[in-house]
């Protein structure tokens, strides 16, 4: 009979034997800031992603808008079900390049646990007020290093924690001089698959609110890229593999500037599809406004919370070190659309949505 723990020796022996020399070994982490008896049966990188999933602030992701708030219809994307494609569209990756699975996706699932209610109108708002500004992938930090588990967070490996933190792309030139990178291959693998999946979905739900048609895609994209969702999820994920190291036959150590990559002419297309969300679907008059009542609830809220700060659960005041200013974000960007909504009317802050 196998003893448990010889189960997560054998997962740890099977990587270092398989998986490609650039892949990040779990036995090799770098570990946690704070030392554990390893699990008998899960790697280190498992029991992070087990972690992620049963957290409180995962399940919340339910109900955070991606980027239409409340929309009238089931299928719009949710920032669950972005975080799960993200996560799809990374394994899938690191499995063609013989990285390391299990990291990949603990990482995407791990991603956007800081976003705030609302998309990233709730994120530009508190940017906005927060005299030390906010960052989405920096509060997913802070989630799971010290708000998670009644404060003690979830003490996730480095690898992990240093994925979530450098996700995030902002507005730079897709695989630009300021695009970044993360301290693994897994890392960048996450960070293209989340450009793959947001790019696409967004279209869709663009779409399906009647925003745009199909024929108003730019044809520079669609050319490239595909006539439909499932040709350009298709297309730029075999692109990225065909053009990352683990397939062109590199033989010296990878750099950050040949390692997961795109062609030229991918990246063109993708970018010309991202400019077209952004002039067409996301800065629009219509959707401004659209997002007007979303920021005045985070407005509202912050500004009373601040003002108020007993309102708030105690250990909220506890994990900021009694700012009440880090408090409040940190309460609001835990909430879901609904419980922002519900709160501010409590309060007399809106009236309606």
């Amino acid at each position: 009979m196998l003893e448990k723990c010889q189960i997560r020796l054998r997962s740890e022996e099977r990587e270092l034997a398989l998986l490609s020399p650039y892949a990040c070994k779990s036995q090799l982490s770098r570990g946690r800031e704070h030392p554990e008896t390893s699990c008998d049966i899960r790697t280190e990188f498992q029991r992070d992603r087990d972690r992620i999933i049963h957290c409180n602030s995962f399940r919340r992701l339910k109900h955070k808008t991606q980027v239409f708030i409340a929309p009238a219809g089931d299928h719009y994307v949710t920032r669950l079900t972005h975080t799960l494609e993200v996560t799809q569209i990374a394994r899938t990756v690191a499995r063609a390049l013989n990285l390391n699975e299990d990291l990949a996706e603990a990482i995407g699932m791990g991603h956007d646990l800081g976003h705030t209610p609302f998309g990233h109108t709730g994120e530009e708002v508190l940017n906005q007020l927060y005299s030390h500004g906010f960052k989405h992938n920096q509060q997913s930090l802070r989630v799971v290093e010290i708000l998670e588990n009644s404060g003690a967070g979830l003490n996730l490996t480095w690898e992990v924690r240093d994925g979530i933190l450098n996700h995030s792309k902002s507005m730079e030139e897709i695989l630009g001089e300021g695009w970044g990178a993360t301290g693994t291959f897994e890392g960048d693998v996450v960070k293209l698959s989340d450009l793959v999946t947001y790019i696409n979905h967004d279209v869709e739900d663009a779409i399906r609110a009647g925003l745009i048609k199909p024929h108003d895609l730019p044809a520079s994209s669609i050319t490239v890229m595909g006539n439909t969702h499932r040709e350009r999820i298709n297309n730029m994920v075999t692109d990225i593999i065909a053009h990352s190291w683990a397939v062109t036959g590199q033989v010296d150590a990878p750099t950050k500037t040949v390692g997961i990559n795109m062609s030229q002419t991918m990246t063109e297309a993708a970018s010309d599809l991202k400019d077209f969300l952004f002039s067409r679907v996301y800065k629009i008059k219509s959707m401004v406004r659209a997002t007007e009542p979303a920021r005045q609830i985070v407005a509202n809220l912050y500004t009373y919370l601040c003002a108020h700060p007993k309102v708030m659960p105690d250990n909220f005041l506890e994990t900021s070190q009694n700012s009440v200013e880090r408090a409040a974000v940190d309460y609001i960007a835990g909430m879901t659309d609904h419980y922002a909504y519900e709160l501010a009317k409590k309060l007399n802050l809106i009236r309606s949505l």
